[in-house]
C-alpha cells in the first residue's frame, strides 16, 4: 500500500467520485489507492466506503479552502467535482472550483481530472431570447459556471484532464423518473422533441476517470467528453417498455411548458434540456461513444444499463 499512488477523490460519497472509488477498489492490481474526501466522514455514505475497504477518509469542505490542504498532501492525482444542484449558485460553484485548483496546485498534484461541462452560451448567446438568462450571466448555470472555472486549473498550472460528462441514466431513478398515468402506464415528459440525448451510466464516469489516470501525460490538457449512447427520448421509452414489460410513453413538452411546472430548479433543468435539444449535434458530436469505449471497454449502452437496474427502476416508480 505504501508504494501506491494516492488519488484524492473529492465527492467520494457522491455519484461521480464514488464511481471512481469503486473502480479503484475493484482493480486488485491497481497502482493507485484512494483518499476519500467528504464533509461528513462520520456519515453513513462514508462508513459504507470504509466497509468497502477505503482506509483513508479525510474531512474537507470546498467552502473552507484551508481544510483542503491535508486532503491533497502527498497525492499523486485528484478527481475534482462540484455539485451545483446542492445549492444552485453558479458563483459559489466557481469559488469552490477555484479553491480546488489552488489546493491541487499547492500540493503539486501531478494529474488532476476536473469534471466539467460546455459553455452553453457558445451555442445560445446571452442575448438570445429562446431561453431565459439565469442568475444574470448564464443560460445553463451549472454548465456555464463549470466552463468558466476551467481557467482556474490552467492559471494554477495544474496538470489537468477536462472530463465532460452526460445526462445520467440514474436520473430515471429519481428526479427525472417517468410519471404514472391514470391508465397505469408511465410517461416520460422531457422537453427534447425528437433530438437525441447523450446519456451515461454514472459508474462508467468513474471507470473512465481511472482509465484517464492510467493514460497519464497523454491526456493532460486534453478535453475528454463521454457518453454511453445517444438516444431520442422516444427510443429510451421504447427500451424501457421492452426491458420492464411496462408501457412507457414519451410525451414531449415544450421548454416553456417544462419551466412553467414550477418544480425546484425548473428554469435550470428546462434550459438544460433545451440546450440538449437545440444544440444536439454539437453536444453529441463531442461525445464519440467509440472513443469513450476505447478508454473504458466496459462502457454500458442504455440496454445494458437497464438490464442491471430492472428491479430498482420498478421499485422507484411504484
Amino acid at each position: 500500500m505504501a508504494d501506491k499512488k494516492i488519488i484524492t477523490v473529492i465527492g467520494a460519497t457522491g455519484r461521480q467520485g464514488g464511481g471512481l472509488v469503486r473502480a479503484v477498489l475493484a482493480d486488485r492490481e491497481s497502482e493507485y489507492t484512494v483518499r476519500a474526501v467528504t464533509r461528513r466522514p462520520e456519515g453513513e455514505p462514508a462508513r459504507e466506503l470504509k466497509r468497502l475497504g477505503v482506509d483513508d477518509i479525510v474531512r474537507a469542505d470546498m467552502d473552507d479552502p484551508p481544510s483542503l490542504a491535508p486532503a491533497f498532501e502527498h497525492a499523486y492525482g485528484a478527481f475534482l467535482v462540484t455539485d451545483f444542484w446542492e445549492h444552485m449558485d453558479a458563483e459559489r460553484e466557481k469559488t469552490q472550483a477555484q479553491a480546488l485548483a489552488r489546493a491541487a496546485s499547492h500540493a503539486g498534484v501531478q494529474h488532476a481530472i476536473w469534471s466539467t461541462l460546455e459553455d452553453t452560451r457558445e451555442c445560445v448567446p446571452l442575448d438570445d431570447d429562446r431561453m431565459p438568462t439565469l442568475q444574470g450571466h448564464y443560460k445553463v448555470s451549472h454548465f456555464d459556471a463549470k466552463a468558466e472555472a476551467d481557467h482556474y486549473f490552467t492559471e494554477e498550472a495544474v496538470p489537468t484532464t477536462f472530463l465532460r460528462t452526460s445526462f445520467y441514466w440514474e436520473n430515471l431513478l429519481g428526479v427525472f423518473a417517468p410519471q404514472r398515468c391514470p391508465d397505469g402506464a408511465f410517461q416520460l415528459s422531457y422537453p427534447m422533441g425528437e433530438s437525441r440525448l447523450a446519456g451515461i451510466a454514472v459508474g462508467d464516469i468513474g471507470k473512465t476517470a481511472l482509465a484517464v489516470l492510467r493514460r497519464g501525460p497523454d491526456l493532460i490538457a486534453a478535453t475528454v467528453s463521454i457518453a454511453g449512447e445517444h438516444l431520442t427520448v422516444a427510443e429510451m421509452a421504447a427500451a424501457l417498455s421492452t426491458s420492464l414489460r411496462r408501457t412507457v410513453r414519451y410525451r414531449p413538452l415544450s421548454p416553456d411548458e417544462w419551466r412553467a411546472q414550477g418544480l425546484p430548479g425548473a428554469d435550470e433543468s428546462g434550459n438544460m434540456f433545451q440546450y440538449y435539444a437545440e444544440c444536439e449535434h454539437r453536444f453529441t458530436a463531442a461525445r464519440d461513444v467509440l472513443a469513450a469505449r476505447d478508454l473504458n471497454p466496459a462502457l454500458q449502452d442504455f440496454a445494458t444499463w437497464l438490464a442491471g437496474h430492472h428491479g430498482r427502476l420498478l421499485n422507484a416508480w411504484v
